[in-house]
């Protein structure tokens, strides 16, 4: 099966509820991540459906966790942007493709656990390695595509002929789920009658749609349910308060200062989303969303809260004007083709030749890459943003990552609570430090060897 969805918003409800119903079994499921546990294909978790699932993320869902570590269920962790186009390209006859995503990570080498051993830490299935080729001097992965017997796909509105319209950032997966499956089965909330939509509106031509539903009894959860409140500005937000929000508020001001008006910009969930509250008021830039929104606004206010409108982080949100939605392949076209200027993520680990990691702890956190590995490899500049130390005592900047890998060599900036890091021509240089700190004390909290700058700032 190929499920639409990103979190839980664009989930087609109704028949995941139909096929627990149906109770079939041994499941392989292609779907972003598996919604949480007791919604989405969590469900079918449940009632133990799903034999395999192929996603970018696992998430919030502990039972999905749970079930992989327990070496109930098979998962194949994809990249997101791979697994987009990994179902566009099936569904448009193309049977593999080279990718600068997953070069130097476990989805390039192999070796990656897909199952373990039942009642054991032990792993029963490993993934193998990529091809590999140079193009013009860059390497590449070969990637596979992936067909599914069945869609099961949700949209906005269909016309009796099956055409489709999605609404919003729900659009994500489901096109290109849709497109991969030999029958695409489309639930909606509303079918209306042949030439009701101008042709030119219409996302999804009715070639794909073999069946069509109209659901019933929509629940359409909001995951993080985020809106502003009145008077209260970004800057000034309860985030920033305490000892842990001055860590935080410290960082995102740093991460403000780097950029710069008319940039399209990337941010990671976690702290990279906070440095939107600082962004000077002359600047401005455009924000792109990887579930498929160019144009991110601020939160909304609380009855404007729309379930369909979500970003990355599962956060409800409002889009500026000029803003426009499209699906999870033509996101990350736009990302790995280069048309983002700069990318802000979070990080576990980063070592002092540039090497991130930031999508597992084996055996312990198991969240995936999401959009992380296609975000380092296609944007034009990558900064992290992260706390220094793992509560002030565990190491987070080392002489080599202990961590799998996202990607090799490729952080260009360092944004912690202390420190600011840069690498120039292959060296790690420390270029600001935090008005609460020393250089003596950076060094004592930091492994990776690092130069000084002699014009060294301070945040």
């Amino acid at each position: 099966l190929s499920v639409g969805g990103f979190g839980q918003c664009g989930l087609p409800e109704n028949l995941i509820q139909a096929l627990e119903e149906h109770g079939a079994k041994d499941l392989t499921c292609i779907s972003n991540n598996a919604g949480v546990s007791d919604f989405g294909i969590g469900k079918l978790m449940g009632k133990r459906q799903v034999k395999k699932m192929i996603s970018s993320y696992v998430g919030e869902n502990q039972r999905f966790k749970d079930q992989y570590l327990d070496g109930t269920i098979e998962l194949e962790l994809v990249p997101q942007g791979t697994l987009a186009e990994k179902l566009r390209a099936g569904g448009a006859g193309i049977p593999a493709f080279y990718t600068p995503t997953g070069v130097g990570s476990a989805v390039a080498d192999g070796g990656a656990t897909i199952k373990y051993k039942p009642g054991t830490k032990e792993a029963e299935i490993l993934s193998e390695p990529k091809e590999e080729r140079i193009f013009k001097g860059r390497k590449y992965i070969l990637e596979e595509s992936l067909t599914a017997d069945f869609a099961l796909v949700k949209a906005w509105k269909a016309d009796k002929a099956g055409n489709v319209i999605f609404n919003k950032s729900a659009r994500n997966f489901n096109a290109d789920c849709a497109k991969a499956g030999k029958i695409c089965i489309v639930e909606v909330e509303e079918i209306v009658e042949i030439d009701s939509f101008d042709p030119d509106h219409v996302h999804l031509p009715h070639i794909y749609v073999q069946r069509l539903i109209k659901g019933d009894n929509y629940v359409k959860p909001i995951e993080i349910l985020t809106y502003s409140k009145p008077g209260e500005t970004g800057a000034s937000s309860s985030i920033f308060q305490g000892e842990a929000g001055e860590r935080r508020k410290r960082i995102a001001m740093k991460a403000a200062s780097l950029i710069e008006d008319g940039m399209y910009i990337n941010l990671g969930i976690g702290i990279p989303t906070l440095a939107t509250n600082f962004i000077a008021p002359d600047v401005h830039v455009t924000f792109q969303s990887e579930n498929g929104i160019l144009g991110l606004g601020e939160f909304p206010p609380k009855d404007k809260v729309d379930a369909d409108l979500i970003n990355a982080g599962k956060q409800s949100v409002s889009v500026v004007p000029g803003a426009s939605f499209f699906t999870s392949s033509d996101s990350f076209a736009m990302i790995r083709g280069g048309h983002v200027d700069i990318t802000f993520l979070g990080g576990m680990q980063v070592a002092e030749n540039g090497d991130l990691a930031n999508w597992i702890i084996p055996g312990s956190l198991i969240k995936g890459m999401g959009g992380a590995m296609d975000l380092v490899g296609g944007a034009k500049k990558v900064v992290i943003m992260m706390e220094h130390t793992v509560k002030g005592k565990e190491l987070k900047i080392l002489k080599e990552c202990t961590l799998p890998l996202t990607r090799p060599q490729v952080v260009d900036t360092l944004i912690t609570d202390l420190a600011t890091f840069q690498w120039k021509e292959g060296k790690m240089i420390l270029t600001d430090i935090a008005e609460v700190t020393t250089v003596d004390h950076v060094r004592s909290v930091t492994e990776a060897s690092f130069e000084v700058a002699d014009d060294l700032g301070r945040y």
